[in-house]
């Protein structure tokens, strides 16, 4: 996996919507991402944590469990846009809303939000859920977003200071110099939850809705072999067939706190 306070790299960035709202990308550093969550209302018996091998089970097993999200990053190689562009030819647009709902999306309008996007998706679905503050910034957005549809949603984001000043604020603390919230991002981030239903879905703002993976066991959280089979591994598995991918992938896991 990449270094976890590599900086984002500024290059051509398929991701950006056209939106005049910007935000400085977030450096990819579980710190930053926890304390983050944090402000807005997650409990601290939750944080980030690095995932330095999926395939070493000594590093696997340093992890605390159960693993609630993944947040994966990984640059916007030509081979994932033209797997991302196929897979959503078939695909309609997501419409749903409401308290039915199996996971809350949230589409991305905000130019470089797509690590806010990333942490809200992780701290809004699943288990997760559960550590939430009563009548926190998070558990207020949840009882918000809820009623409406994806479009009102992204504006609801948009239209939020609470959420704005704290991504602000977090994304000035890194070790490396931010770029500005303007500047062209090659990194994106997707996160990976476990629903109620015990399905794994992945969750990008960029795509035309949720993405149902596949079904998880009782016990199998989104660490386990065959979550990260359905999921992450896919795309290293991509990038590796494409011959000479970009492998700069990281990834955190949500989970219990070490402190």
């Amino acid at each position: 996996m990449a270094d976890p306070k590599e900086p984002p790299s500024t290059s051509s960035n398929p991701s950006s919507r056209p939106s005049g709202l910007a935000f400085i990308p977030l450096e990819n550093n579980p710190e930053i991402m926890t304390s983050l969550l944090h402000t807005l209302g997650l409990s601290k018996t939750l944080s980030f944590q690095d995932v330095y091998s999926l395939e070493d089970p000594t590093l696997l097993s340093f992890l605390p469990r159960p693993t609630h999200a993944l947040l994966l990053i990984f640059p916007v190689s030509s081979s994932y846009e033209s797997f991302r562009h196929a897979e959503d030819h078939s695909l309609q647009p997501y419409t749903a809303c409401g308290t039915s709902e199996e996971v809350m999306w949230f589409k991305q309008t905000i130019k470089n939000a797509c690590g806010l996007i990333g942490i809200l998706h992780a701290a809004c679905n699943g288990a997760t859920r559960d550590f939430l503050e009563p009548g926190g910034p998070l558990a207020t957005l949840i009882a918000d977003a809820t009623p409406l549809p994806p479009d009102q949603r992204a504006h609801l984001l948009a239209t939020t200071p609470v959420l704005a000043a704290a991504h602000e604020s977090a994304a000035k603390q890194g070790d490396t110099a931010a770029p500005s919230a303007h500047d062209p991002i090659d990194l994106h981030y997707v996160c990976f939850i476990k629903s109620g239903s015990n399905n794994l879905w992945e969750l990008d703002g960029r795509r035309k809705g949720p993405l149902m993976r596949g079904e998880l066991g009782i016990e199998e959280d989104v660490l386990s072999e065959k979550a990260l089979e359905m999921g992450v591994k896919q795309f290293l598995k991509r990038e590796q067939e494409a011959g000479g991918g970009d492998l700069r992938f990281s990834l955190l896991a949500l989970g219990p706190s070490m402190e």
